[in-house]
């Protein structure tokens, strides 16, 4: 059987019929969305023989629900068959270059390359390894923006304001010091019953820190956009087809982790993004791009643009 043809039942041990029985148990679990049935089932059919069409759709399970470390030993068991799938060392590459593990992930792509010289994706896969391996990680920046999180969730309450002050916060419900950032000082004077001396020592406190009134909101620019963009979708395509899981795209592993960095859920949520914003993703290239370009237009829909 050729490489590119599909994976290979290996002949003999186990119980070829009642794993066969699982399997299809599984199949049927997934058309009903009941994905951790599914993953039982595979698991029963693995265990009980070794067809390696069982163990892929394991692995590929497995990654989906969340069970990543589970997911790579099945996908190794696969690549150190004679003839390993090429799927199998597709998926698990990703798995590696998301993890930090460069040189597994080329080592994968590399075991492609060396029978089919020519394979498309894994060539485009390796130069998106290659580039991530000259990317320079600054740890203390990400120090930093840990840090910055934490004081953000910091509670107004632990500033040493007046009654007044942190009276007429929480009935403003400004609870943390990111909700306070969020607001203006005209927002603030328009609150009854907060003045200009509560207003003089919150900029105090704020500037001590750092920090001013108003800064937080400046970025809600971008939500903004996203809604309206939303709303303008909705004159164009129907609701319930912006409301679908962007899973009925069918996309490749590399390019549903990236959508999953946003918390892009839905054809809607997709569709409110731009070309920029995807390619701003960490291991996302031009040939996930193609693909989620080509799924929208299936679909009726296309990314946002800039100019939009």
């Amino acid at each position: 059987m050729n490489q590119q043809s599909g994976l290979e039942t290996v002949i003999g041990g186990g119980n070829p019929e009642q794993a066969t029985k699982h399997y299809e148990a599984a199949l049927q679990f997934e058309l009903d969305g009941k994905r951790y049935e599914a993953v039982e089932e595979l698991r029963n059919a693995a265990s009980c023989g070794t067809d390696a069409t069982h163990k892929f759709r394991l692995a590929y399970l497995l990654d989906l629900v969340g069970e990543e470390s589970e997911a790579i030993s099945v996908y190794e068991e696969l690549t150190t068959r004679e003839r390993p799938h090429f799927n199998s060392l597709l998926n698990l590459s990703v798995i590696y270059e998301d993890r930090g593990n460069l040189n597994a992930a080329e080592k994968c792509l590399r075991q492609i390359l060396d029978t089919d010289p020519n394979h498309k994706r894994a060539r485009l896969y390796l130069v998106d390894v290659q580039s991530s391996t000259d990317m320079y990680y600054d740890e203390e920046i990400a120090r930093d923006a840990a840090k910055t999180a934490a004081m953000m969730n910091t509670p107004v309450t632990d500033f040493e304001l007046s009654v007044r002050a942190r009276n007429c916060l929480k009935k403003m419900e400004i609870r943390s010091l990111g909700d306070l950032l969020k607001v203006s000082e005209n927002e603030l004077l328009s609150y009854k019953n907060f003045g200009e001396t509560s207003l003089v020592e919150i900029k105090h406190m704020l500037t001590a820190r750092g920090l001013r009134l108003g800064q937080g909101a400046e970025g809600s620019h971008v939500s903004r956009v996203h809604q309206d963009r939303y709303e303008e979708l909705l004159n164009h395509a129907p609701e319930q087809i912006l409301k679908q899981p962007v899973s009925v795209l069918n996309l490749s592993v590399r390019a549903r982790k990236a959508l999953q960095r946003l918390n892009i859920q839905t054809l809607g949520d997709l569709a409110i993004r731009t070309e920029a914003e995807l390619m701003g993703i960490k291991n996302f290239g031009s040939t996930s791009l193609v693909e989620i370009n080509a799924g929208l237009v299936a679909h009726g829909l296309e990314l946002r643009n800039l100019d939009d």
